[in-house]
């Protein structure tokens, strides 16, 4: 299961640069113009994960696979997208199977830069974007409610279906996000609210976008962001979009000591990353052998044969046992056996929650 994030703002905030830099691919035209992004970009990008780096090291494979993430990046979105102003509400639909979304907000004053606004405000920028998200939301509930109505009209059994829906729909209007709607795992709505994708119910991590000074030291733009973000108990990621642009193309001894002249440790793709998988409660578990050392992504508390169904169906369907090393042990003992001969390797059976950094090798009947 590949991390999926779906980047979205406000025109010329710097979403396209920080795109750009965070895929390292220069796919995503940037300038200092509104709607300059005009079609939904995605690029899939490798996650570091330097304990990839050491198990491949060790068991010297025919190949290495690093889990995987997918940034999407949509038009600007305006004050009154929902209703066709500007163009990003063309591509809200691109995001929809997004597993979080990353709001970057602008943090820093510049007046060679143009903010539609016309001011730098955080908080309003955030209202604005969040505003047009319900809307969609609306219009896609609406949509639905319509063609439920209409079906219901010829089988009575629809009606809870559609009661539920009008409520929804009555709930959305009030202001409120999807995510806390209490109704929503009743049967007769769930399959709807699954397949409807609702951008509203979806996690979100608040991205202030700072300029060089404001890597070192919180101005009161980014102060404000990350009491919001606290008080909504959502994730928040500081990143200079004109740094990462600078990190690109450098070796890694370069990369390292231009971030540490700023003061910070990991790049922004690392920092967006790390946010992603805490904030959607993922871990990563590590395949190993002679023909490939692989990372796989899977939910925190996911059992063996769930995290086995990840590589194959077949695997969730036949699981027998997980022989199971965790990620220190594997790489003090070198191999699969001599971690055996230690004692390390253990048997585990379907009701064992697979941890973060474990080596994994399934056994299963096909």
């Amino acid at each position: 299961m590949a991390l999926s994030i779906g980047i979205v703002g406000l025109p010329n905030v710097g979403k396209s640069t920080l795109f750009n830099a965070l895929t390292k691919a220069q796919n995503a035209e940037s300038a200092n113009y509104p709607f300059c992004t005009i079609e939904p970009n995605k690029a899939t990008v490798p996650v570091p994960d330097p304990r990839v780096d050491v198990l491949t090291q060790i068991a010297n494979p025919q190949r290495t696979l690093y889990a995987t993430i997918d940034f999407i990046d949509i038009a600007g979105l305006v004050r009154g997208a929902s209703k066709g102003e500007g163009l990003g509400n063309q591509f809200l639909g691109n995001i929809r199977e997004a597993a979080a979304i990353l709001e970057v907000v602008r943090c820093f004053d510049d007046e060679n830069i143009t903010h539609v606004e016309g001011s730098v405000d955080p908080l309003r920028d955030i209202e604005t974007i969040e505003t047009e998200l319900l809307l969609a939301d609306i219009q896609a509930v609406e949509k639905r409610l319509d063609k439920l109505q209409r079906s219901s009209k010829g089988d009575k059994t629809m009606r809870p279906a559609v009661e539920a829906m009008e409520r929804l729909l009555g709930f959305l209007n009030a202001g409120n996000p999807a995510a806390s709607f209490p109704e929503r795992t009743l049967d007769c709505l769930a399959p709807h609210f699954r397949d409807l994708a609702l951008l509203t119910d979806k996690k979100i991590i608040y991205c202030a976008n700072v300029d060089e000074d404001g890597l070192q030291e919180d101005n009161e733009h980014v102060r404000r962001l990350a009491d919001f973000a606290a008080a909504r108990s959502c994730d928040m990621v500081k990143i200079c979009a004109k740094v990462e642009e600078e990190l690109q193309g450098l070796e890694e001894a370069e990369a390292k000591e231009l971030l540490e002249s700023y003061g910070i440790g990991e790049s922004g793709l690392v920092q967006v990353i790390r946010t992603g998988y805490h904030t959607l409660g993922l871990i990563s578990y590590f395949t190993v052998g002679v023909k490939e050392v692989r990372a796989w992504t899977i939910r925190q508390g996911w059992t063996g044969p769930q995290a086995a169904g990840v590589i194959h169906s077949d695997f969730e369907r036949g699981f027998i046992r997980a022989e199971v090393i965790s990620y220190d042990d594997y790489v003090k003992h070198k191999t699969e056996s001599a971690c055996r001969s230690a004692g390390v390797l253990r048997s585990e059976g379907k009701e064992y929650i697979v941890k973060d950094g474990d080596v994994v090798h399934f056994l299963f009947n096909v």
